[in-house]
């Protein structure tokens, strides 16, 4: 009846260690560092070749071309992600992007029409859409814990803005080396190195979901996600503000650069590297952050802090001035990602986070796209500096209309955190990944009984799960009590995993109220069955009870 603990599981299942003992989170995290920084090196030298065929104009059009065309095939491609295995989309990604940035390459050096790089760079940003969508579904499969997906969710954003700065540094030493043909070979490498590290990676993936018969449902399933739920929506409105001033600032640095600090090609680079190294310092800083709570409200800082650092570069358009206030920006960058990746992958339904993370991905590239297109407008009309101020109010006024939203949001979460940690208590539970144990946090509602008041009668069909959470519940068997459970433990688990009626009486202790969480059948199986070792640990609770009530010592193995 009863789901018992295990100090010797739960000492393991608590162990630190975290991220960096896990072999296929590294290899994730390799891929994603690899794949990250050819991406920020391969927006450099495509800024200069854009550039140098038509200036700003064609700096915007390429930005929205690119963008616009992912965030339309996005959602598309992400159907296929919620129905396979996640490392292998990211495998070929890594594998398209390879040949088409090897394309871009050949072109470029060969002299060939600006129109083919620009083709090719478009088919390379549909496949990229793709990888972060799939790499954030995949990480909440590989974590542990919410505790241990956040600290993924951490390194990953280390590893973001290590790549914003190395990307660029080694794009303008290949600029000033050789040129645009040599960063896009040097990107493509990159891609083929984070296509296979994510070959055969090895762990315990969820059920993955059926064709839907409406195809067009299940397109817009993503959308729906984000729409229908208030807290995804505010996230992903505060994301658009944010990818619009990106979209913005991808014109910017080749103007400031170039136009404004008179830095030349290499100088792109350069300022976009500022971004990258304030990244890593800001990464730094968010280990700590995250380890206090309050990931709306740091994501929220993150967002202003994107958007008033480019104000203050038209205020003080000096080089030193300016790579400091970008190196603000990217410390805003890091606490995005840290904050608004792990709250979105905690508050989707596992079953359809790839396309709920495809559409994120493609609202917020149409913002980038959008940014980028109407960039150069601005200049034109208000020149640069002015142009500067006015796209960076706009995050912070966002974050500012928003702070009310996301203080409740934060209060949410932290009484999430407590539903699981009562969760991760009961060994059956405890054993499932970070993306599943959150969705039975979601859904775990609470009763209360008095004094020796029944939860449920032997005999009774069971449609519920239980764990204690205070008091003491007493299981009666022919009108004696055969065991006494805590906090922590749960019961109920035979009805539901044998399909049959209970075979227990369980009631609130005597001496004091209890209260428990409560599953509801279907959540509750569907977790435990569709898990390897969640499926072994509820076997094994049935055969201990089962000998228990023959009065027989269990076999080895079966404890």
């Amino acid at each position: 009846m009863a789901a018992r603990r295990s100090p010797t599981s739960r000492g393991r299942r608590h162990a630190p260690g975290g991220p960096a003992r896990s072999g296929p989170l590294r290899r994730a995290q390799l891929s994603f560092a690899a794949m990250w920084s050819g991406e920020c090196a391969f927006m450099v030298a495509l800024g200069v070749v854009a550039f140098r065929a038509g200036g700003v104009g064609v700096v915007g059009a390429v930005t929205a071309a690119r963008m616009a065309s992912a965030a339309l095939l996005a959602p598309l491609l992400a159907t296929r992600a919620d129905r396979v295995r996640r490392e292998r989309v990211l495998t070929c990604v890594g594998a398209v992007r390879a040949v088409t940035l090897g394309g871009a390459a050949a072109v470029t050096a060969s002299g060939g029409p600006a129109a083919a790089t620009y083709g090719l760079a478009v088919v390379a940003t549909v496949a990229m859409t793709m990888y972060r969508p799939a790499h954030s579904a995949l990480l909440p499969a590989l974590a542990r814990s919410p505790r241990e997906l956040t600290s993924a969710n951490a390194v990953r954003g280390m590893l973001d803005s290590l790549a914003t700065l190395s990307g660029p540094v080694v794009a303008a030493v290949l600029l000033a080396a050789s040129g645009p043909a040599a960063v896009f070979a040097a990107c493509a490498g990159a891609s083929l190195v984070a296509g296979l590290a994510t070959t055969a990676l090895a762990y315990d993936a969820p059920p993955r979901a059926q064709p839907d018969s409406a195809g067009g449902r299940e397109l817009l399933q993503g959308f729906a996600t984000i729409t229908g739920d208030r807290r995804l929506s505010l996230i992903t409105g505060l994301g658009v503000v944010q990818t619009f001033t990106r979209g913005c600032l991808s014109v910017f640095t080749v103007v400031v650069a170039i136009d404004l600090l008179d830095t030349g090609d290499p100088g792109v680079g350069v300022l976009n590297a500022a971004v990258g190294g304030g990244g890593v310092v800001g990464s730094v800083a968010a280990f700590g952050l995250v380890r206090r709570g309050g990931l709306a409200r740091w994501f929220g800082v993150g967002i202003a802090l994107f958007g008033a650092p480019l104000a203050l570069v038209g205020v003080v358009p000096e080089r030193a001035a300016a790579i400091v206030l970008l190196g603000a920006v990217g410390v805003g960058n890091a606490l995005i990602d840290v904050g608004g990746f792990t709250l979105l992958a905690r508050l989707a339904d596992e079953a359809v986070l790839a396309r709920m993370f495809a559409s994120f991905e493609a609202v917020l590239t149409l913002g980038v796209a959008i940014g980028g297109l109407l960039a150069p407008m601005v200049i034109e009309g208000l020149g640069v500096r002015p142009a500067l101020a006015v796209v960076g109010v706009l995050a912070p006024l966002a974050v500012a209309a928003s702070w009310t939203a996301l203080r409740r949001l934060d209060a949410g979460m932290r009484v999430r955190d407590a539903d699981i940690e009562i969760l991760r208590e009961v060994d059956m539970l405890g054993a499932l990944p970070a993306a599943t144990i959150e969705q039975l946090g979601a859904g775990l509602a609470h009763a209360e009984f008095a004094p020796r008041e029944a939860v449920f009668e032997q005999g009774e069909r069971g449609d519920r799960f239980y764990v204690v959470e205070s008091g003491r519940a007493e299981v009666v068997r022919g009108g004696q009590v055969v065991a006494t459970l805590g906090r922590g433990e749960g019961f109920g688990e035979i009805a539901l995993l044998c399909d049959e009626p209970r075979t227990a009486t369980v009631r609130a202790g005597s001496d004091a109220h209890l209260r428990v969480g409560v599953l509801q059948r279907r959540a509750y199986l569907t977790a435990v069955t569709g898990y390897p070792a969640s499926a072994a640990a509820g076997q094994a609770v049935v055969t201990e009870i089962r000998a228990r009530d023959a009065g027989r010592t269990p076999a080895a193995g079966a404890q």
